[in-house]
């Protein structure tokens, strides 16, 4: 498995993020072919002293090959286009392949 993580700053309007990022970046993301899971919070925080993040999402792909595919898809790029229309704290974009730790 592969995932994608989502990490958001800080915006200049808390709430016009959340409002546009249900209403408006979430429907896209229903409709991203892809992902396997996919799942966000606006509820973020640090175990000691404050968090660097506002909010936070997390995308689960088969593979490398999956993720790479979907975020070049037309959809994808759709996707990435929009997170300027309500990121203005910016972003950070980090993926990484999973390591089963059960046992």
């Amino acid at each position: 498995m592969h995932k994608l993580v989502v990490l958001y700053s800080e915006p200049a309007d808390p709430d016009h993020f959340r409002d546009y990022y249900v209403a408006n970046h979430l429907p896209l993301v229903k409709n991203w072919p892809g992902p396997l899971a996919w799942r966000y919070s606006f509820d973020v925080a640090a175990l000691a002293g404050e968090t660097p993040y506002f909010a936070v999402f997390e995308a689960d792909f088969a593979d490398a090959a999956a993720m790479d595919a979907a975020l070049a898809s037309t959809h994808g790029q759709q996707l990435a286009a929009d997170v300027a229309n309500y990121a203005t704290g910016g972003v950070a974009v980090i993926n990484y392949p999973v390591q089963d730790g059960t046992g």
